[in-house]
This record gives structure tokens, sequence and C-alpha cells, in this order.
């Protein structure tokens, strides 16, 4: 069971909470993307979560949800072979075209990345605009990916990252080579992105950032270019915030993890995250912690 503390950050451990969450988030005026925390490195973990996300799929197509799904590519595949994600990835999308649903793949440390556009370019071609990518400006190459996936008829959305580690996997891209190590610099890196963005698309672009200088700037570009955009932000970050932009007519969307790896979730998280949600996970290991100390005594 999930503790009290850690539910303003995760949905629940099945698909029945994460869609009872999603209809909650629609009804402040902001959608959904549901994501199954974890990854896998085998066969059988890969195979599993895939056919979970199909049938989250079903899920959604039996509501009225503003949702959509995001994959993450070392969870259906990729940590065992590229063949193995483009097949689970290419079920999953074929799938959300034929139900009507919408999905995001995230990107995750820097040499699985090429991997991941690859296969995302190839599918947005043949499933037109009915997926998305996730970019972040704290590695050096995505502003030849921008550049590349400007014309590809799918979503992007760009996102800052951590200096050095991936907002998802938890993985390190510290080398200078591959990422922007100064703090600085990887908030030129996103703030040029982002205008990146609005300049050249006028549809499927959106924002990850909880920073308010960002979000400004994403309200101002979007004015100026008259581009179709949304923001999207995390599950217990900045709830206020998002309430707020969706009540001025601005799309907004709320990733909300869900499963029974949300703690590993909640770990990697620390780092992006300011207040609550370091004390939140201390908390929480704490009292794994002591409860696995009490079992092992009994």
């Amino acid at each position: 069971m999930i503790p009290p503390i850690a539910r303003r950050f995760v949905a629940g451990e099945s698909a029945a909470e994460a869609l009872e969450h999603a209809r909650q988030c629609n009804g402040d005026g902001i959608a959904a993307v549901l994501a199954l925390a974890g990854e896998h490195n085998d066969r059988a973990g890969a195979r599993a979560d895939t056919t979970a996300y199909l049938d989250l799929i079903d899920d959604l197509a039996a509501t009225d949800l503003d949702a959509s799904l995001s994959v993450t590519p070392t969870q259906i595949g990729l940590d065992v072979s590229p063949e193995l994600f483009e097949r689970n990835y290419r079920r999953i999308v074929t799938y959300a075209d034929r139900r009507g649903a919408f999905v995001w793949c995230e990107t995750t440390d820097a040499p699985t990345t090429e991997t991941t556009v690859d296969v995302f370019e190839e599918l947005a071609s043949e499933f037109p605009w009915r997926s998305g990518i996730h970019l972040r400006s704290g590695l050096k190459r995505t502003r030849e990916d921008l550049s590349r996936l400007v014309d590809v008829p799918g979503s992007i959305r760009i996102g800052k990252g951590p200096a050095g580690t991936s907002s998802t996997s938890g993985r390190s891209d510290a080398s200078a080579t591959v990422a922007y190590t100064d703090p600085v610099r990887a908030d030129e890196a996103f703030r040029g992105d982002v205008e990146h963005l609005f300049e050249h698309r006028d549809r499927g672009v959106a924002v990850g950032s909880h920073d308010p200088e960002i979000l400004s700037l994403a309200t101002r570009l979007g004015d100026e270019f008259d581009t179709d955009y949304e923001i999207q932000l995390p599950m217990g970050v900045r709830p206020d915030a998002q309430r707020d932009l969706a009540a001025q007519g601005i799309t907004v969307s709320q990733y909300v993890p869900y499963g029974d790896a949300w703690l590993s979730y909640l770990s990697r998280r620390v780092g992006e995250y300011g207040g609550i949600l370091p004390f939140a996970v201390r908390v929480i290991a704490g009292r794994y912690s002591r409860r696995s100390r009490s079992l092992a005594d009994t």
C-alpha cells in the first residue's frame, strides 16, 4: 500500500486508481498523461508492461477521459535489444491508433536516445499525430534532434532534465561530451530549445517544466507565434499553478505515475524537485527500512 505522503506524487498501484485520478484532473480542466512506473532488462518484464499498456488503452477507450499514456523504452525492451523495443512500441502505437489513444515516448539516457528517436520518427510518420516524444535539453544532441523532427507529424515535449541525469531512468549522462553539466549552460539550452520549438512548429508543442520563468516564456511564445501548445507538469508539483494555467485557457497535462514500482519513481525524482518530495522519499524509505528490520526480527 502506498503511504499517504506519497499519494501526492503517485496515483496508486493500479490502473483503476490512475484512471480515477485522471478523472479528478479533468474536473480541474487538466488532461492526464498516465505512466506505469518501472523498467526492465528482461523479456518477461518488457512483455508484461507492454500488455499492461495495451490494457490501459482499452480502459481509456471505455471512458470519456482526456488522457494519454507515456511509455519508457527501457520498460518495454530497449535494455534487451533495440528490436524488442521497436516491436513492443509498434504494438502499442498501432493499437493506440486503432482505439483512438495517444502515446508519449520518453527518452532515457544519451546512448539510447538515437534508437528512441529513430523508432519514434518511423512510427509517427506511419501513424500521424498519434504519438509524441519527450526530449531533454540537458543533452547536447537535442537541438539537432529538434531540427530533425521539425516536420514529423508527432508531438514534441521538451524538458530540461536535471544536469547530467535522466528524468525518467535515473541513469547518468554526466560526461561533458554529451550533456550540459554546468547548470547555467543547461538553463540556456533549455530556453533556446523552447524558443526553437515555438519558432519552427505550429502544433504538437509541449513544454515540461515547473519553472515560472519557463512557463511565462512558453505563454509569451505561444501568443507571439500563435502556436498550439501545452504545458506538462508532474503530479504533486505546483498543483495550484496547474489549475491556474488551465483556468487561463492554457492546455495543461499532468504526468500521472502509477504501479507497484512507485518508490523507485519517487527516488529518481528527488534530484529534480525541491520542497516536500525529498522529505517524502526519506520518510517513506525510513518506514520501509524499519518494517523490513521488524520482519527480519520475527
